[in-house]
């Protein structure tokens, strides 16, 4: 399979795809930037928003907002205003660490992870929010916490720190909130490159993003095998997420962060967005409840 470009958007770090199935609209951030995007399915046009912070991820909420990692801090953005309203801070005072990926499971609570400015191992956490905004640690001494996703079933959740190089998956006790780690899912070869963003499709696969791994590869998480791979003409793959009517195309952030004159001018559309048609539907994100 191959993936197309899609917009030229030119991320340092893009990262965090999310579709709005209500809006017809696909979102995504340039996390060293601080924009946010907006591509409206149906009109074709695009709108960005610029913060002076790193803006790390984006979520829907069931109110009628977007939630937004912005620097360790939580907030709610109104695209229709531009009010920003901030929630919570995650790591409050840890000035060397910054949220990154997250994702809610079917309760509505966000789960996200955080990590140091420069990758320090061990630096970073992952978290869960409830409703009313309390912080739960779930698991310390992650280095890059990246990829989060739920099994059709909801019995187990899917994470993914980056330098491990493995997919991890916990028993997942939906209604308490809980995690109890189950087993390795995953473990990709370095010459993979390193998994980063996944998102999950209708028959429960995993999608992965590989850094310097030049595409999306879709893996079995109940047998650790690989089933295809996505090519992609840029070596930093960030993340993923089905979006369209049906849920049948793949959109894909890359990042040019670090990369040299001679590897962007190989590959010129690093930190653009790109686009597959896969064969088989996406699953519908859950949406945050605060």
């Amino acid at each position: 399979m191959e993936a197309f470009p899609f917009y030229h958007s030119q991320c340092i770090l893009g990262e965090g795809p999310l579709w709005l199935e209500d809006k017809k609209c696909f979102y995504w951030v340039d996390i060293e930037r601080g924009t946010l995007f907006e591509y409206n399915w149906l009109t074709k046009s695009t709108r960005n928003w610029f913060f002076d912070y790193k803006v790390t991820m984006v979520i829907e909420s069931t109110r009628d907002h977007l939630i937004l990692a912005l620097n360790t801090s939580i907030a709610r953005f109104k695209t229709d205003t531009g009010q920003l309203e901030w929630l919570v801070d995650i790591e409050e005072g840890m000035i060397k660490n910054r949220c990154n990926d997250g994702a809610c499971d079917n309760q509505g609570r966000l789960w996200i992870g955080t990590m140091h400015r420069q990758h320090e191992y061990g630096a970073g956490s992952l978290y869960c929010i409830d409703s009313n905004l309390r912080i739960d640690k779930k698991m310390d001494k992650v280095t890059i916490s990246n990829g989060i996703a739920w099994s059709l079933d909801n019995k187990h959740m899917y994470y993914i720190d980056s330098p491990t190089q493995k997919i991890q998956s916990f028993i997942f006790d939906e209604f308490a909130g809980k995690i109890l780690f189950d087993k390795t899912a995953v473990t990709i070869p370095v010459e993979m490159g390193t998994p980063d963003g996944m998102a999950i499709d209708s028959a429960g696969m995993l999608w992965v993003a590989h850094w310097n791994g030049y595409g999306v590869y879709r893996w079995n998480p109940e047998t650790g095998q690989l089933l295809t791979k996505i090519d992609v003409p840029a070596p930093q793959i960030t993340s993923c997420a089905f979006a369209g009517e049906d849920l049948n195309y793949l959109m894909i952030t890359t990042a040019r962060e670090n990369m040299s004159t001679s590897a962007l001018e190989q590959f010129p559309s690093s930190g653009d967005v790109f686009i597959a048609k896969t064969e088989i539907n996406g699953t519908a994100t859950n949406k945050c409840t605060f």
